[in-house]
């Protein structure tokens, strides 16, 4: 008889406007999936001042065997392989052919012609024997599609008007500007870097560091996930931007942190198990993981939504802090549907959302800081509210406003805090040989992430998830930012969509920690 089948949740994939049909897979190709599966327990204590260790996590908190068991008889009932199984991350990578692949899920891969290239992908529903469904959290890799885009924004001169108060900043110098500690420069922490492409090269990174008279220059390690490496492509306004900006930024900052940089394929596979990886690396130990790449949130699938939200969850309990970039086009995400847009992973309640702001200075000091909106398609902080993201506890006193979409969810509000990212008072850089200054909420998710380096070391021990803090008594850490608007929403005083509860006081968040 045949097993009744049903579908896993979350899983249905849409064609994207963009995309058309081309043509099948080749059913000999040989795919690698992960599949997510549950925890053994769903009773979770909030993530506190008493971390996780990585190595009682899966004890605890991971896949129960039992489950992988029966996947693992799934996967031989289909002729699949299985390869690496990690109780921690409740990954387990199954490998076969296309062919294997349509049969064991239910599925019909196919080949898709977009403006970014060719890519296999599916749509609709993947199925699962109906006793595996309420086991398996998510199943990535069958559709290799790009999944995000990074968010930084260069600035050129001579390109439109040049306005009062635009200048360039090095990264030490916005951190002068916002107080930050400068006691330690994050000795004994590591900070995790995602990126989803492009590379560094060792010359960029002296060059700058020596530069800026950093000696010796901070450690760099680049860590390859899913086949993918540490591979500049030559090109400033490429991914190679993302990754030297994010580097550079964390490494002027705190330049006696450790940094890996997770290099993973652009798919959603790929950025999840980067994520995974970093979140559970007890070789380096990450105490805070920076994530600059991203896209609107209805662009992913419901099981990946799901998945990544509970690796962060991961991360908290593990004393870990993840800083995302809010996004870089305002409120609409750059999406032409006439709706709001949050951009995701920033809009997990279980992340640091990063937003951002134009910071003027005059004599050393901030003279003037207001939401970053260029206007006109030329940059603006992402924020607004989730559509698929419920109100966490720790906005529930901040009049987080509904969505202004048409169903007025009330969600997870957007971004946390904020930073400097307009382009126009951007951070001088250095990629592919050449001097830059870039902007975007890409920056402000590693000045934070550095600036979370330098509190742990100050205080002896990991902040790890720092929401629930900064929102009771973060107030007199942070400058809050009450001019402009991001599109649909209006900053004002306290909490607002544009640049969350404000920008960073270093020294004065320091003093709230302490008195944690």
């Amino acid at each position: 008889m045949p097993t009744e089948r049903a579908a896993v949740r979350g899983s249905d994939r849409q064609l994207p406007k963009d995309s058309t049909v081309i043509g099948m897979a080749d059913p000999n190709e040989e795919i690698n999936v992960t599949i997510v599966v549950r925890r053994k327990t769903e009773e979770l204590p909030p993530p506190g001042r008493h971390p996780v260790a990585r190595q009682k996590f899966a004890e605890l908190y991971g896949a129960d065997p039992a489950d992988v068991a029966q996947i693992e008889r799934f996967a031989a009932q289909y002729d699949l392989t299985v390869g690496q199984v990690d109780l921690s991350r409740r990954s387990i990578a199954v490998l076969g052919t296309a062919a294997r692949m349509n049969e064991a899920f239910g599925t019909q891969l196919r080949i898709f012609q977009s403006p970014d290239g060719t890519y296999r992908g599916r749509t609709g529903e993947l199925f699962l024997p109906s006793h595996l469904v309420d086991i398996v959290v998510g199943v990535f890799g069958l559709d290799a599609r790009p999944q995000a885009n990074v968010r930084f924004r260069r600035h050129l001169e001579g390109i439109g008007p040049k306005a009062a108060g635009d200048t360039s900043y090095t990264p030490p110098a916005v951190a002068k500007l916002y107080g930050f500690p400068t006691a330690g420069s994050g000795s004994g922490q590591t900070v995790a870097i995602v990126e989803l492409g492009g590379g560094y090269s060792a010359s960029d990174l002296s060059t700058y560091f020596s530069g800026l008279k950093i000696s010796p220059a901070p450690g760099v390690t680049a860590v390859s996930v899913d086949g993918a490496g540490n591979l500049p492509v030559g090109d400033p306004n490429s991914a190679d931007g993302e990754v030297l900006l994010d580097i550079e930024v964390v490494g002027a900052i705190a330049p006696l942190a450790n940094i890996a940089v997770y290099f993973a394929p652009n798919t959603d596979q790929g950025f999840l198990d980067a994520i995974t990886t970093a979140v559970h690396d007890n070789l380096r130990n990450p105490s805070v993981v920076s994530i600059s790449w991203g896209g609107a949130e209805s662009t992913w699938t419901a099981q990946s939504l799901t998945a990544y939200d509970q690796a962060f969850q991961d991360a908290g309990l593990l004393g870990v802090t993840v800083c995302c970039a809010s996004g870089d086009d305002g409120s609409t995400d750059n999406v032409t549907d006439g709706a709001a847009h949050v951009d995701f992973p920033a809009s997990s309640p279980n992340v640091l959302a990063c937003g951002g702001t134009r910071l003027e200075s005059s004599g050393g000091k901030i003279s003037r800081e207001v939401v970053w909106n260029q206007g006109a398609g030329n940059g603006a902080g992402g924020g607004g509210v989730s559509d698929h993201f419920p109100l966490p506890v720790y906005q529930a006193t901040e009049n987080v406003p509904v969505s202004v979409n048409p169903a007025h969810f009330k969600g997870r509000g957007v971004p946390d805090i904020a930073g400097d990212a307009d382009p126009a008072t951007g951070y001088q850089i250095h990629v592919d040989g050449q001097d830059a200054v870039f902007g975007g909420t890409s920056a402000v998710a590693p000045l934070w992430a550095a600036l979370i380096a330098l509190l742990n070391e100050q205080l002896g021990k990991p902040v790890g998830f720092l929401n629930t803090t900064l929102y009771a008594k973060g107030a007199s850490g942070l400058h809050d930012i009450t001019t402009g608007n991001n599109g649909a929403y209006q900053a004002g005083p306290g909490w607002d969509a544009c640049t969350g509860l404000g920008s960073p006081s270093g020294q004065a968040l320091l003093t709230v920690l302490k008195g944690k």
